[in-house]
Formats: structure tokens, C-alpha cells, sequence
């Protein structure tokens, strides 16, 4: 028997699909999975035709929102950047098409017990994971700051989200278009003071420069890891994450099961290649 935290795999429908600079934002009927949503935790599509000799290879995106949408119950939302074969055929889906879907999948971030001022930093489109968040911790009385970075005005997603959903918004981006010119770990130390708890996603070396100044500055950091997966769902053994375990010793763990979120002091950050 399943719980209402298990994962379920959907047939879910696209309802709508909307460029917003270089991403593609896609709104899904999937019956069940935004009820059992959790902010951090994502889906695994399976890239291809519905067919029964089709080769459905999947792919993992983050769940960017749940939202009612009239008679097709809660909706999920996910923020595609079409690079790879996999996310260019998914932001190339139009209304009425039809995907299956994995999820939610994944360790979501750990919401405090107690009212604490927040440090939400976002890069690119997995900012988009961080909203969401922001709404749980608001209810919770939480003080919500927000961090986005991108290279390009075109990369940067949610900055005006960001500004209803925090108490104070910092934008940073590599080519100086949209506030700030500079990066993640450039902009950190002007936005760390009287912050308790950080959440980070990002690519590796902005989550590596969140737990650092987290550490830094007595904080507490939850960091969203993103690796490539060839399941999603933790069967494969396929998205090895070095970590240090709590009894101080090294180990490999899987991204998608044990993580995505992962306190940033324990992630091994130069076996992932950041120094």
C-alpha cells in the first residue's frame, strides 16, 4: 500500500506552454504528484513518443510550483532550458500533448520548526525551485531574503517573482544587464549578515560558494544538487554525490534518493570537481 509520500507514475497533459527568456515554463496536469509535491523535490519525464516500441530515456527537472487550474485539479509547473536532446524535446511539447511522469521524487529541503531569517539563493533556471519554498517559509512566520544569479538578462528567471515573494531581492548577473554585474559567490558576503539558514540551487561552484559562507558566517546550509540521472528514481546507482557522512566518514550517495538536498558542509566539493 502506498503513502501520500510515495512517488506515482502519471500519464500527465500539458496545459500550457510559455517562453520566458531562454526557458520554456510549462504548466501539467498530473493527477496526484502535486499533492504529494514537497519544495526540492522533482520529476522524471520520459523523453519520446507514447508508444509501446518507443525508447522513453528520462530526464529529471524541478518541480517549480503546484497550482489549481480549474477541472484539472493541481497542477505541477516545470522551467526547461532546451540544451540536450532530452529538455529541447521537452520545451518543444505544445498544449494537449501527453508525457509520463515520475515523481515527486527526491529529499526536499527541511523547512525550520522555528521562525529564522532565510537566505534563498537561485541560479538560472534552477531558481525556479526556490519559490515555492519561499511561500512555506513565509508561513511559517520566516524571514525570506532572495539571491538570484545569471550570466545574461535571458538566464535570469523570476526577479520579479522574487520581489513578492521576499522581504528584499539581490540581482546579480555576468554581464552587468540586470542588476548588479558580478556572480553568486562575488555577491554573497553583502547579503549574509543576521542570516540563519541558506537554501542554494545552482550550478556546483554556486552551491560550493553558498556553503562556504554559510559555514563562514554560523549559518545552517541545504544546498540542491544537481547531477546527471539515468533514472531518478534511485534503482540504477547511476548519480554517485561524495558526501561526509554525520559519524565524519566518506561515502557516495545517491543525488537523487539521498538527495537532491543535502546540507552544503557535507557535500565533498572537490570530488565534484570545485575547488
Amino acid at each position: 500500500m502506498s503513502s501520500a509520500r510515495d512517488p506515482l507514475h502519471v500519464t500527465g497533459e500539458v496545459l500550457v506552454v510559455k517562453k520566458i527568456g531562454a526557458y520554456r515554463h510549462l504548466t501539467i496536469a498530473a493527477s496526484g504528484i502535486a499533492e504529494r509535491y514537497r519544495p526540492g523535490t522533482f520529476v522524471a519525464v520520459s523523453i519520446g513518443d507514447l508508444t509501446p516500441r518507443a525508447h522513453l530515456a528520462r530526464r529529471s527537472f524541478w518541480i517549480t510550483g503546484v497550482r489549481p487550474t480549474g477541472s484539472h485539479g493541481p497542477t505541477i509547473e516545470l522551467v526547461v532550458e532546451p540544451r540536450g536532446v532530452g529538455s529541447t524535446w521537452l520545451a518543444d511539447r505544445r498544449q494537449g500533448d501527453h508525457l509520463e511522469l515520475t515523481g515527486p521524487l527526491g529529499r526536499p529541503f527541511a523547512l525550520p520548526k522555528e521562525p529564522v531569517s532565510c537566505l534563498l539563493v537561485g541560479e538560472g533556471y534552477a531558481a525556479g525551485a526556490l519559490f515555492p519554498l519561499a511561500e512555506r517559509l513565509r508561513a511559517r512566520s520566516c524571514t525570506v531574503t532572495m539571491l538570484l544569479g545569471a550570466p545574461d538578462e535571458v538566464h535570469l528567471l523570476g526577479a520579479l517573482d522574487a520581489r513578492r515573494a521576499a522581504r528584499a531581492v539581490s540581482v546579480v548577473t555576468g554581464d552587468g544587464s540586470v542588476g548588479r554585474r558580478g556572480d553568486i559567490a562575488g555577491a554573497l558576503p553583502e547579503v549574509m549578515d543576521g542570516i540563519e539558514v541558506v537554501y542554494a540551487t545552482g550550478s556546483h561552484r554556486a552551491l560550493h560558494a553558498v556553503a562556504a559562507a554559510a559555514e563562514q558566517h554560523g549559518a545552517w546550509s541545504q544546498v540542491a544538487v544537481e547531477t546527471p540521472q539515468t533514472c531518478g528514481t534511485g534503482l540504477c546507482q547511476g548519480c554517485p554525490l561524495p558526501v561526509v557522512g554525520e559519524d565524519g566518514v566518506a561515502r557516495v550517495v545517491r543525488a537523487c534518493a539521498e538527495g537532491p538536498v543535502i546540507r552544503g558542509d557535507r557535500v565533498r566539493w572537490a570530488d565534484l570537481g570545485v575547488s
